[in-house]
Parts: C-alpha cells; structure tokens; sequence
C-alpha cells in the first residue's frame, strides 16, 4: 500500500500548458503485484517486467509486459510474456510458459526485441501493436510499429507480415513505438511516440534519444494516416521525452497518461527519471497538459520511490485503474493503482 505522495519535481522549467479541468485526481496505490525475479518466465527470463498492459475477461485479468534474457554476447534481447490475476489483483492463476509472440529474423524490425506491446479486442480476435527494436551501430537502437493477431484469446499471437504498420518517414525520422491503440467511433485511433534528435550526454557517453508523442488514425487498424506533429506540450525543457501514452475516456473528457524525463542523466538520478505526466482533450484534437491534476507520484522508501515510469490505464467492472513501472525501469516488477472518483 501507498505511503505518503512525493508530487513534485525540482527545478520544473519550461514551457507547460497546466491549466487543468478543475479536479484534480486521487488514486490509491494497492501495491506492486507482480516481480518476475520471483519466478521463471519463458525464454529462460529472470528480470524485468517492463510496461505492462492488459486484456480484461469476466473473470481475471491479463497483463502483457516486456522482459530481457542475455544473448550469447552478453547483450539483451526482449520478449513478451504475459501473468492472468485475479480482478482483485491478489492471486497469480498462469504465467504465460510458452513463447507469446517470435521475435523478427535476421535484419528485421524487431530482431532483437519487442518492447512494449499493446493489445485490444477487434471483432473476436485481439490485435496487438508490438513495439519492435533492433541494434544500430552510431546509437544504440531504432524501432518501429508492428501487428500481430490471436485468435486464440490472447495466448499466442501471429505477425501479419515481417514488416511494420507504422515505422520512420519524412518528419518522423527514426525510433517509431510506444504504440496505444483503440477505437473512439467508427475509427481506430493510435498514439504513439517518435524520435526527434539524439543527444550527446558527455565525453565517452553514449547518445540518449529525445522522443514526442503523436496520433494516427486508421479504417482497418492496419493501414495508418499520421497526423504530423507533436500534440503534447513539453513540461521540462525542448529536449524532454514523453513516452507510452495511454488514452481512456470519462466524465466527459478524454484523458492521457504518458510518462516524461529529462533527456540526459536519468538513470541514476532521480530527480531527472520518469514521472507520470497527464492531459485531457475534448475532442483527441487539441490536448491540454495538466500535470499538476495528476495525482500519483514516487513514494519515499517504496519500490516506487526514484521514478514512476510506463503507464496503462485500464477500466474493469466500472473501475478505473493504472499499471505502472517503479525504480529501474520495471527490473522487479509493476504495480496497480486506483482511481477514486
């Protein structure tokens, strides 16, 4: 369970639209619920369990998330897995044992790894956007946006093609991922992020990566239409990254989580990682940034303590709640709040 809040970040500056829509939202942290160095996954993974997002069934709960095994160099590479709980979040009843979705060949998108994935029930399959990476050679990697489809409830996915649905182009040149899709309408909408820049951190450093959050939009939910900008205001400075929106409706608004860091120096420090960033849109047009509305922070001397970090927001049985990272990127594990409304 939560202990006190720690809501705010030193040395905020910047450009910020923080006008918010007059409440502001109170969750209850219930805990982190599931550490995978406690058990064996798939693929002979011990570690991390990485931006988790899931597929609600009438009686428990199934929550994706991205975990690392070491290849013969020593190197990471990033599979999917999947845990089913109970909707009280209490009691693991299956840990996926099996490979949940191949990883790309050789030279592929998604060589080396998927991370995250995104899942939603289309018709009565489930497609799942998969954010794919690969290893580059002047930085440390590129992605882009792939589809895969169950037709097995979520058990076992197949890719459409060896290609991406969504990768680089023109104005978007490099590191397309961070993939949330869903239906508002007759139209699939997906948010998403892309690189702008790479930064050089210091002498014998190698480069970080600065990334936006934009939209699409799609008939099929396979061929996409890029809107072509960046809809989210920066908070911290021009060089800020926003990663892995997720996008829910209530109380008449639409409403974004996402999370944000400085560019350079995150790792380790603290006051420069992940928080949980929030804006809300009356129409998926025009977004408003309110963080200040958001209501979760860090939590002194918890698992959540340096830095909250890839978020999902999720309605099951009339509730809302939030999947979330903790300290070192999701090595040990994620945690549910609760939205009290």
């Amino acid at each position: 369970m939560s202990g006190d809040l720690v809501l705010d970040w030193p040395d905020l500056k910047g450009s910020c639209d923080d006008e918010g829509i007059g409440v502001t939202m109170k969750w209850t942290k219930l805990g982190k619920i599931f550490d995978p160095t406690q058990h064996r996954l798939s693929s002979n993974c011990h570690e991390f369990a990485q931006s988790p997002q899931c597929l609600v069934f009438d009686a428990y709960v199934r929550i994706y998330f991205s975990t690392r095994e070491k290849d013969k160099s020593g190197k990471y590479i990033s599979h999917i897995s999947f845990v089913d709980l109970d909707k009280a979040f209490a009691n693991i009843l299956q840990i996926s044992s099996q490979q949940v979705i191949p990883l790309g060949g050789l030279g592929c998108f998604d060589e080396h790894g998927i991370f995250p994935m995104n899942v939603c029930r289309v018709d009565e399959n489930v497609f799942a956007y998969t954010t794919g990476w690969n290893r580059r050679v002047s930085v440390s990697t590129d992605a882009a946006i792939g589809l895969a489809i169950s037709r097995d409830s979520g058990l076992s996915f197949q890719k459409v093609g060896k290609g991406p649905v969504l990768t680089s182009s023109l104005h978007e040149p490099f590191l397309v991922g961070d993939a949330f899709v869903r239906q508002f309408g007759v139209k699939f909408h997906m948010w998403y992020i892309y690189g702008t820049k790479w930064v050089e951190a210091g002498a014998g450093q190698a480069p970080d990566r600065v990334y936006r959050i934009a939209h699409a939009t799609s008939e099929d939910g396979i061929s996409w239409e890029k809107e072509g900008r960046a809809i989210i205001a920066e908070r911290l400075d021009s060089d800020e990254c926003q990663a892995l929106p997720t996008v829910t409706y209530f109380d008449d608004y639409y409403h974004m989580f996402f999370c944000y860091r400085y560019a350079t120096d995150f790792r380790k420090n603290k006051n420069r990682s992940y928080r949980i960033g929030y804006a809300y849109s009356k129409d998926l047009q025009s977004w408003h940034r309110a963080d200040s509305d958001v209501g979760i922070g860090v939590t002194e001397g918890a698992w959540d303590s340096d830095m909250l970090c890839y978020p999902h927001v999720f309605e099951m049985d009339g509730e809302i709640y939030l999947l979330y990272n903790g300290n070192e990127f999701g090595r040990f594990g994620f945690g549910v709040a609760k939205l009290e409304r």
